[in-house]
């Protein structure tokens, strides 16, 4: 999946904002989405995983994720180009 389809969807955007926070446990995330279920979330995180948005390290029991600033790159790269040259009217 490329970044651009995995921020399509509000979920998954919404996880990155949490993590725009810092590195989160799995577990965060069904408190912070108490709608989704547990293979639900694991779908979504795993789509974010695929398209370089985010990463994971175990951690004894736990799955700690963050964000990949390199994984932004392309979407910041793609907003740059759409600003108007400074100047411009």
């Amino acid at each position: 999946m490329d970044p651009f389809t995995a921020i399509a969807d509000p979920t998954r955007r919404g996880m990155l904002e949490l993590l725009r926070r810092g590195e989160r446990p799995a577990g965060d995330f069904g408190v912070a989405f108490p709608h989704l279920t547990q293979p639900a979330l694991s779908r979504h995180l795993r789509a974010l995983r695929e398209a370089g948005l985010v990463s994971v390290r175990p951690e004894a029991q736990s799955r700690l994720y963050r964000l990949r600033p390199e994984g932004l790159e392309a979407l910041a790269a793609w907003l740059q180009g759409l600003r108007p040259p400074t100047g411009a009217a």
